[in-house]
């Protein structure tokens, strides 16, 4: 009895170490199917005639890497670019670049912008760098208009004792500053830099948007629109969804309704595979809400650029 009990644990010991093994290279397979996916997969799908699709979400500083995959989207075979766009704005120099990357793409590859939530300020201006625009009934458009904001802590300073003395080269060097009372000629130097800008919104507008100049007046005075008022007013040319946004390129500009839609990401592993904002739902799911905001804006974080300056930009806290 006991040769043949110890004859069992021989068999079933050798059964157990064989499925070990073999659980052992499955996971080292799959560790290394994943690592050269994420090094090159995404790359052998590009080169395959598909429909690019890129989202433009959060604040809009110009960011070299968003700039960097509009441009390698341009020189990929994609057939078309589907641009989701989700930002209230940001810097009018970032928002300068990137409508100027998507029209340097839409000369080579028909592209179609579809404002899934909003498309304010700066948004709106990435968004008329594309050849149509298709918005849902209740997105945010619009916005049309520049802000300069800067603080003034010059009660403060008093209250607690604090002179800040200033040697200048002259009177509107540094200003307005948040340490000086502005005076007339910096609210003037700082107001004519927005008007200068504002002009070039709406001169922009004015042209992707074929308006004349009454329109024009009636829609830039910073208000944003619904989607469906949006179309009323010419800003969007139809309420849709990305449905909407890939019918268009079929029938307008032959694109084949088989072709994949593939998303391009920027570079950086986390990103690629969306882990934060995976993350970011996970945690939010576990109850802790705050740490998942936190995490859905950390890739945000990680890329922007503190913003400063002339911004088109539109959120409820700054009008």
């Amino acid at each position: 009895m006991d040769r043949e009990y110890l004859v069992e644990r021989r068999k079933l010991g050798r059964k157990v170490s064989f499925w070990r093994a073999l659980a052992f290279v499955i996971a080292l397979f799959a560790i290394i199917g994943a690592g050269l996916y994420a090094a090159g997969g995404p790359q052998l799908e590009r080169r395959q005639a598909h429909i690019a699709k890129i989202k433009i979400s959060g604040v809009i500083t110009g960011d070299e890497a968003t700039l960097k995959l509009i441009h390698d989207i341009e020189q990929s075979n994609a057939k078309a670019a589907l641009v989701v766009i989700e930002s209230p704005g940001g810097t009018v120099t970032g928002s300068e670049a990137l409508y100027e990357a998507l029209r340097t793409l839409s000369a080579k590859k028909p592209t179609v912008a579809l404002i899934d939530g909003m498309a304010a300020s700066g948004g709106y201006i990435a968004a008329m760098g594309t050849d149509h625009l298709i918005a849902r009934e209740t997105s945010i458009v619009g916005s049309i208009g520049v802000l300069f904001q800067y603080p003034d802590i010059v009660r403060m300073l008093d209250m607690i004792g604090i002179k800040v003395e200033s040697i200048k080269s002259s009177p509107l060097k540094a200003a307005p500053s948040p340490i000086e009372s502005a005076t007339p000629e910096s609210r003037a130097a700082i107001a004519a830099l927005v008007m200068a800008n504002y002009d070039w919104f709406k001169g922009l507008v004015k042209d992707r948007r074929h308006m004349d100049d009454g329109h024009l007046a009636e829609i830039s005075d910073g208000r944003v629109f619904t989607g469906k008022q949006g179309v009323a007013l010419g800003l969007v040319d139809e309420i849709g969804s990305e449905q909407q946004a890939l019918a268009w390129l079929e029938h307008e500009r032959g694109i084949a309704k088989d072709l994949p839609v593939r998303d391009w990401r920027r570079n950086g592993l986390a990103e690629r595979w969306g882990l934060t904002e995976n993350a970011a739902h996970l945690v939010r799911m576990a109850g802790f809400e705050q740490i998942g905001s936190a995490l859905e804006a950390l890739g945000e974080v990680s890329r922007a650029q503190v913003l400063d300056g002339m911004l088109v930009l539109w959120h409820p806290s700054a009008p």
